[in-house]
């Protein structure tokens, strides 16, 4: 058998590989119109979707276009331009070209084509806020949720309600036929929570925006809470519904999800004598205490061998969250599993990984880190306190210092988290 490390690592690339643009996006492509073709979108895939559309439209056909993606995850591209931007925060230069997609698409005509491409990531980076919302007042709520720990369904349900392009807005803003085609990163594959849904109709409204602020302890500038109560009130109109007659002119595909890069990491370590334990691709809840439950799996696994005998890999994606309680660095992963180290005690014969598919886990450079046996025991020698460091947030300091972390680049996916635990 390979050693765990190369199972973990070459999981994670069979998982990333099974949700590569580049290889699933040609064969998802529309035939040319009769007119224009215009290609937007936005995500941290957007860059390689609009080289892998590039690389399967005709020659001859007419194509143009313009995407946005987190600073960093760009692509060469030669007729589609790429505009990089802020993320999760947005800012200023991801505005200024949602403002330039939406008003191109509002140029096109019944004989063109609207293809917009869309991933995780596109809620921050294609962000044009209602008129009387400054671009300040939107990055100061987004900042306030990203710290309150609310899921990203409950993030994007107040987004969507301060933006002029989301939330099915750019699908109705164009006379053109639209074709969006999406790689989720929400549980559940809804796209209209991926990227806050431009071409989805939105079943959410402007009440149950300020409800979720209310829920989670988000005070929102004062822009935000007028805009909202007006919405609620019925002063200004509500996102489109599902059951709009403009819709009727848009498909939207699902293109690739976790469930599949989950499965095709399993048929890599089944290929290898190992059994896998897919436990689904929509686990949520805080990060330290989804650790916990997958834990006392591994350790279920490796006394017991129930209920399959070792080895094992027990699989699983979707999105936690981290509530901010402290001042260290890291993302979702390296909380889950500073918290699943502490909680599996060194369980013998016991490897992880955890790593966000996008290949950032939080605002560090790192897309994960690794969990051996040995982890507690060289912390312990370093003279780390791996509990203090979780009540800190610090799961990004403590693989550091043991050089266990998991450094991909962007991977220019995104379907978001991956986890795995090897019990041998």
């Amino acid at each position: 058998m390979s050693a765990p490390r190369d199972i973990l690592l070459g999981s994670f690339r069979a998982a990333l590989a099974a949700a590569d643009p580049l290889r699933i996006v040609p064969r998802h492509l529309p035939p040319p119109p009769a007119g224009r073709t215009l290609v937007v979108g936005a995500g941290k895939a957007a860059a390689a979707m609009a080289a892998a559309v590039e690389a399967g439209w005709p020659e001859a056909a007419p194509l143009e276009g313009i995407v946005i993606t987190r600073y960093g995850h760009g692509a060469p591209t030669r007729r589609i331009r790429v505009v990089e931007a802020g993320h999760p925060v947005p800012d200023e230069a991801g505005e200024a070209a949602a403002r330039d997609i939406l008003a191109r698409a509002r140029g096109l005509g019944e004989d063109d084509l609207l293809l917009v491409l869309v991933s995780g990531g596109g809620s921050s980076l294609l962000s044009l806020p209602v008129e009387g919302i400054p671009m300040a007042d939107l990055k100061a709520v987004t900042r306030e949720l990203l710290a309150s720990g609310a899921p990203i369904q409950d993030m994007n349900t107040v987004r969507k309600h301060l933006s002029a392009i989301q939330g099915g807005r750019l699908a109705l803003a164009t006379r053109a036929r639209v074709v969006a085609l999406v790689i989720s990163d929400v549980t559940g594959d809804d796209p209209t929570h991926i990227a806050s849904g431009p071409c989805s109709p939105d079943p959410t409204t402007h009440g149950d925006a300020l409800a979720i602020l209310d829920g989670w302890g988000v005070r929102p500038p004062p822009s935000v809470a007028a805009h909202l109560a007006r919405g609620a009130a019925g002063a200004i109109p509500e996102t489109p519904k599902p059951g709009d007659p403009g819709f009727e002119r848009s498909d939207v595909r699902v293109i690739a999800t976790a469930h599949a890069s989950l499965m095709a990491a399993a048929a890599f370590v089944q290929a290898r004598g190992i059994t896998p334990m897919v436990l689904g691709d929509s686990v949520t809840g805080e990060s330290r205490e989804v650790a916990k439950v997958h834990a006392a799996i591994a350790r279920q696994l490796r006394a017991h061998a129930h209920p399959f005998r070792p080895p094992v890999a027990v699989i699983s994606g979707g999105e936690t969250t981290v509530t901010l309680r402290g001042k260290g660095k890291g993302g979702r992963c390296s909380e889950f599993l500073l918290s699943l180290a502490i909680e599996m005690g060194g369980v013998a014969e016991a490897w992880a990984l955890a790593a966000d598919t996008d290949g950032i886990d939080g605002a560090e450079s790192n897309a994960g880190a690794v969990v051996a046996p040995d982890t507690l025991a060289r912390a312990a020698g370093r003279g780390m306190d791996p509990r203090r460091m979780l009540a800190e947030n610090d799961g990004y300091g403590f693989f550091s210092a043991l050089e266990d972390l998991v450094v991909t680049g962007p991977t220019r996916t995104n379907v978001n988290d991956f986890r795995i635990i090897l019990v041998l």
